[in-house]
């Protein structure tokens, strides 16, 4: 079989004016980028709403899950059935790209293109974040370098620096050395762009006066006698938006079989909320009869902050939820060694099939219809798809779909197709697993129990500081992003399967304000993220006639 790099190149791409006049965009609220991608001017979008279906995973491995694969392979295949399916995904980061998870942009023959375009620079977005984040941190050093009429704490300032890379040495910096002229010298750090609170924020505002409000409400820091200090201090959201004034505006791009694919936004699930832009989630709904979207990493995290945090300001729940499996994935989670996924182990895919269990009880906790697909590898057994589907059948009285969309495209994902047709037409009585009311401690308490499977939440004593101060300025009632490993129900990610009675260790709770949630930082989250000893960077090439390989 072909590379995705490969398979993407041969594709006869139509152009973008076409794909969007599909859908009913006209040219005047189309921006093109080029022939094949353009940005989508929006007006009324709340207007119409289709269906939405949430795809959500199990635990990531390194056997892989295909979730935005399996996303784009169903979206085709119910165009196949003759539905109206456009998608909302995330855009790639460089970081990952270059680093050890690859592209984002689906594989095989279920991939949104151009996937080279899409997961390098696309359309700029990503840029123009860094820029604005990077404008900040300048106004804030210059404002202190200038006299400090605001009467900034240096030692108190919150704002880092970013990069669209991952770059461990720049994890901890000192800043301003150099004499008078060069500023005042202190301690910064680096995070990787999509760890920003700007990229939380563009996600989740609603249009440009919105993104404006939220750019003024961050938190920067804090004065010598800590009182806290905002954007709207130093008077700048109006720059900060306009940096921004294009990257707001959703990407239209396609799947190979042509099916429209709005891709905007991309905040890392582990560390921020892990979904693609409200915007482009709306516009989906809006252009489509069935809008398919996916949340980062398995459903502990991407899913749960769907329904919590990002539900809440869509105005819309999922009408239904997929769960992706690979068999693969759950024998490694079933003790299997890595090198051995290709052989049959049926004793360790029994093992292993309670992660996929816990994962799909805990999306039934949002009282919605729940669907469960394995996506199947071509190393899969006729033994292996028996008993994982008899296991399904009697652990969660639930059909298993089989979807081959890798190899086979739009039609290799019909049979789950026709389920989610069905399911999005069933009642559902949507329930977030904790009310807007609760304190920060109950939601983490609830999230813990009801979705991981956990006991308890333990803060540490600098966590407990900070609580003190969330309450003071009035955050305790914020939805909470737990940034988490996304190995692991646990904050230790070599605790693969469906461990129980386990405490969550809470080292850190930081203010969002502009994005509106409180981070929960556990175990060992790094938010800027290092290369690996082989990064995929050093597979990639491109000639002297621009074809690009090694690209995944």
């Amino acid at each position: 079989m072909k590379s995705d790099v490969e398979i993407s190149q041969a594709v006869e791409l139509s152009p973008i004016n076409e794909v969007a006049e599909k859908i009913g965009i006209d040219d005047a609220n189309l921006e093109q980028y080029g022939h094949y991608k353009a940005k989508v001017s929006l007006s009324d979008v709340d207007k119409n709403q289709g269906k939405l279906v949430l795809v959500t995973s199990i635990n990531p491995t390194a056997a892989g899950e295909g979730k935005t694969t399996l996303t784009v392979g169903l979206g085709d295949a119910l165009n196949e059935l003759g539905k109206n399916a456009v998608l909302a995904l995330r855009e790639p980061s460089l970081g990952p790209v270059m680093g050890m998870k690859g592209g984002a942009t689906g594989g095989g023959y279920s991939q949104v293109v151009p996937m080279e375009d899409i997961n390098l620079h696309f359309t700029g977005d990503f840029h123009a974040l860094t820029e604005a984040h990077n404008t900040l941190a300048a106004l804030i050093d210059n404002h202190i370098h200038h006299g400090n009429e605001l009467n900034i704490d240096p030692r108190q300032i919150e704002w880092k620096r970013v990069l669209d890379v991952n770059d461990r040495e720049l994890r901890q910096t000192v800043i301003g050395l150099g004499g008078r002229t060069s500023g005042v010298p202190r301690q910064d750090g680096f995070d990787i762009t999509v760890a920003s609170e700007l990229m939380a924020i563009l996600c989740l505002s609603t249009d440009l006066t919105d993104l404006k409000d939220r750019i003024s409400n961050i938190l920067i820091g804090y004065t010598y006698d800590r009182k806290p200090v905002y954007v709207k201090d130093l008077k700048v959201q109006g720059a900060l938006a306009l940096l921004l004034k294009d990257a707001i505006k959703p990407n239209l791009v396609q799947t190979i079989e042509h099916t429209p694919a709005f891709i905007h936004g991309g905040p890392f699930a582990n560390i921020a909320h892990g979904c693609n832009s409200i915007l482009a989630t709306k516009a989906a709904m809006h252009y489509g009869d069935i809008a398919l979207t996916e949340a980062g990493f398995g459903s502990d995290l991407g899913a749960e902050k769907f329904m919590d945090i990002v539900t809440p300001k869509l105005g819309k729940n999922p009408d239904c939820v997929v769960v992706v499996a690979t068999i693969r994935a759950l024998k490694l989670n079933g003790g299997q060694n890595k090198k051995e996924l290709a052989t049959e182990d049926l004793h360790a895919l029994e093992t292993g099939a309670v992660n996929l269990f816990r994962h799909v009880k805990s999306m039934r906790n949002f009282q919605v219809p729940v669907l469960v697909t394995i996506n199947k590898f071509g190393t899969d057994t006729e033994n292996e798809v028996t008993l994982l589907t008899k296991l399904i059948k009697d652990n969660l009285n639930l059909p298993t779909y089989v979807s081959e969309n890798f190899e086979k495209g739009g039609k290799g994902a019909i049979d789950l197709a026709k389920g989610v047709i069905d399911a999005v037409e069933q009642p559902n009585n949507f329930t977030p697993v904790y009310d807007s009311d609760d304190d920060i401690e109950t939601k983490m308490q609830k999230i813990v129990t009801k979705v991981y499977g956990g006991a308890n939440v333990e803060l540490s004593s600098k966590a407990k500081t900070q609580l003190k101060k969330i309450k003071k300025l009035g955050y305790d009632k914020l939805p909470v992003c737990m940034a988490k490993t996304q190995y692991s129900f646990t904050d230790n990610p070599k605790e693969l399967g469906a461990p129980v009675d386990f405490t969550i260790h809470v080292s850190e709770l930081e203010i969002r304000s502009g994005a509106g949630f409180i981070v929960a930082l556990t175990g060992k989250i790094l938010t800027m993220p290092g290369l690996p000893s082989h990064p995929a960077a050093l597979n990639m090439d491109i000639d002297d006639q621009g074809k690009i390989t090694g690209l995944f």
